[in-house]
């Protein structure tokens, strides 16, 4: 069911927004966190068993609910990215983001062209109602929440040019990846691990962008 983004509402109205992980792939559960009052459920693709097929009953649950549906990816895909945007994806989850030009990638496998290489299908697409939708084209790449992961020590540097990439709503630590691109894999007492999180952190707050994490 095409409808607006109840999440990017939130945060555009400087609203904070509460999600939880889903890894299992069981719509019975999407449906429970969509109605426990969470504003995201994010679909794991990266880790664990769940795949596109398991993403559809996920997302046709949530539908049901004030919940927005996201998926993670499982990399910086657009093949991966098409097939769950077609399916009903609210937002991606794009993991190790550690440039711009990374960032530019996951935008534009999210985009139609001529501003993306998105492949069309919304005729057909559940994403888009089955064609039933009529204004999902021009409306699909403002409603969509793009969410880049910063997990390594080269993502935190190249925040401020991954934050200024158009299409970029927020950027969302992840503090173990991050511990172990340092070397120091889940130390989060570490001093260096903590400060990295915090210039992450600042880098993103004073980018503009929606800041996340785990």
């Amino acid at each position: 069911m095409y409808r607006p983004n109840a999440a990017k509402r939130k945060l555009r109205a400087g609203e904070p927004v509460y999600g939880c992980w889903q890894g299992i792939g069981h719509s019975l559960i999407s449906e429970l966190l969509g109605l426990a009052g969470y504003d995201i459920v994010l679909l794991d693709h990266e880790h664990g068993p769940a795949s596109v097929a398991d993403a559809v009953p996920c997302l046709q649950a949530l539908a049901g609910t004030p919940a927005t549906g996201i998926v993670r990816m499982p990399w910086n895909d657009p093949v991966y990215a098409k097939r769950i945007l077609d399916i009903g994806a609210e937002g991606v989850m794009v993991p190790q983001v550690g440039s711009k030009a990374e960032a530019e990638a996951a935008v534009a496998a999210c985009r139609y062209p001529p501003a993306g290489i998105r492949g069309v299908a919304y005729g057909i697409a559940r994403g888009a109602d089955f064609g039933l939708a009529p204004d999902y084209q021009q409306t699909i790449s403002d409603n969509l929440l793009i969410l880049c992961q910063i997990e390594t020590r080269q993502g935190v540097e190249a925040i401020p040019d991954i934050a200024a990439v158009d299409g970029v709503d927020g950027l969302f630590i992840g503090p173990w990846d991050l511990s172990g691109s340092l070397g120091k894999l889940g130390r989060f007492d570490d001093p260096e691990v903590r400060d990295t999180i915090r210039r992450a952190e600042r880098a993103i707050i004073d980018s503009g962008k929606w800041l996340g994490s785990a």
